[in-house]
């Protein structure tokens, strides 16, 4: 039998939420916490803004898309250890909504993650629920549950969180009871080194969007990034820093855009030949279900309004088919991600041959 108790006073990381952290916000979700407050600006510091970011462009659009349409259904980020993935992430919320992901430990347990009892009230006689990771990252700033190294964690719990993420429902049964259901409400990134092992198929295609992320090769932008890395760590605590100032302008101008792509999401149309070049790229492409085509169609969707377009074209459907399709072409059960080839953008281009730009 699981002791589902949590002891409050675990510190985390930077980025990760302790269970004695409220959210920020006095009155909504709990009392204010001065010191979490005062923890997570402190985080907020070390972290790079999004603008001073050097490439990662296909984790980038993916992070922005799921941003503007939580609907298509997380972001999942594949690529070897060093490559920024925990970075991108950080300074995309921190671009975004000012705040800093919730972010699960590796190896967390059950109660860590779905909740428990506040172990050190519960010995005084004075039991305490404490909330899991799923109810903080609903709570939180940035409205995001974020698992670095998701691959190594038990399928079980991978299949908890992706259905929570997708239904925002929490519905537990735990020692033969079931417990209240509590709405949720999240978009789950996760990061995985393939070397490090697979997810399973089924777990893969729960993920909306999957962004290959690799190093940089060239070496005029490696010097770019040691450059900016170092300047950064120099100038972030200057308030003179017209590097710092630029950098957060360029921020605040993004933020604005996602916002306003937000909000011009539902005027986004859709014409007839969007719907037929989605059913083709899922016929040609040999996806199982129809998870696919339906993500295919939303993050277009978020990509144009993104872009200021009116209309979903075939130009949309095109930068959108690698990350919605990398994880859902036919393959065997492998729980490997089969490298997209050119091969495979040439058969986009045919299947959309006759959709309009």
């Amino acid at each position: 039998m699981t002791d589902h108790t949590t002891d409050d006073t675990t510190d985390d990381t930077t980025g990760r939420v302790t269970d004695h952290m409220t959210d920020e916000l006095p009155g909504r979700y709990g009392d204010f916490d001065h010191d979490a407050a005062v923890q997570e600006a402190a985080a907020l510091d070390t972290v790079l803004p999004y603008a001073l970011l050097v490439g990662q462009e296909e984790l980038r659009t993916a992070l922005e898309i799921a941003y503007v349409c939580p609907a298509v259904g997380g972001v999942l980020a594949t690529g070897q250890r060093g490559t920024a993935k925990t970075t991108t992430v950080r300074a995309f919320t921190k671009m975004a909504v000012g705040g800093l992901p919730v972010t699960m430990p590796i190896g967390a347990t059950d109660d860590r993650v779905l909740g428990g009892w506040r172990i050190k009230e519960l010995m005084r006689g004075r039991p305490r629920k404490s909330d899991g990771l799923l109810v903080q990252a609903s709570r939180s700033k940035a409205r995001m549950l974020y698992v670095d190294e998701i691959n190594l964690l038990d399928d079980y719990l991978v299949n908890i969180i992706l259905d929570a993420a997708s239904t925002g429902i929490l519905a537990l049964e735990r020692d033969h009871r079931s417990e209240q259901t509590q709405h949720v409400e999240f978009t789950l990134v996760g990061t995985m080194n393939p070397d490090e092992g697979g997810l399973r198929p089924q777990l893969l295609d729960r993920f909306g969007l999957v962004a290959t992320v690799e190093s940089e090769s060239q070496a005029r932008q490696r010097r770019r990034i040691v450059e900016t890395v170092l300047r950064f760590e120099a100038e972030r605590g200057d308030p003179a820093s017209e590097f710092m100032a630029e950098a957060l302008r360029l921020d605040a101008e993004k933020r604005a855009e996602l916002d306003a792509a937000r909000l011009r999401l539902a005027d986004v149309t859709c014409g007839p030949e969007v719907y037929e070049g989605c059913a083709a790229l899922a016929e040609g492409f040999r996806l199982a279900g129809h998870r696919g085509e339906i993500v295919l169609l939303r993050a277009a969707r978020a990509l144009a309004a993104i872009e200021n377009d009116r209309q979903v074209t075939g130009r949309h459907l095109r930068q959108v088919a690698k990350p919605a399709l990398v994880h859902r072409r036919g393959r065997g059960d492998t729980g490997t991600l089969p490298v997209w080839s050119e091969e495979d953008d040439t058969l986009v281009q045919e299947l959309l041959s006759d959709s309009r730009d």
